[in-house]
């Protein structure tokens, strides 16, 4: 469920305060062992990168969950971003073609 009053917690916050902190791993040592330059790591806890699905992959292996954990929280934060903005340009909901039955 996407919160309407707040973004959701972006992935690279849930990265560093779930896993990396808990853990005591650091940054440095998260991307030797993913396999990718740090800046690949700082620049997702930052929220300047978003998650890929090959970082996805990655970080699920490293931490034992699934990609769709990691996908999910990005989708999350995206659509939030596209709600809000088009909310900003006064967007305005439009009827469905077809109805859903009830």
């Amino acid at each position: 469920m996407i919160p309407k009053n707040r973004a959701p917690t972006t992935p690279g916050e849930v990265l560093l305060e779930e896993f990396l902190k808990p853990l005591g791993i650091t940054q440095v040592a998260l991307a030797e062992k993913m396999g990718v330059p740090i800046q690949r790591v700082n620049t997702l806890i930052n929220g300047k990168r978003a998650v890929s699905a090959e970082t996805a992959l990655l970080l699920s292996e490293v931490f034992d969950t699934t990609p769709e954990f990691w996908m999910n929280l990005q989708a999350s934060h995206d659509l939030w971003q596209a709600r809000d903005a088009m909310r900003a340009r006064g967007h305005r909901k439009v009827r469905p073609v077809v109805r859903r039955s009830a």
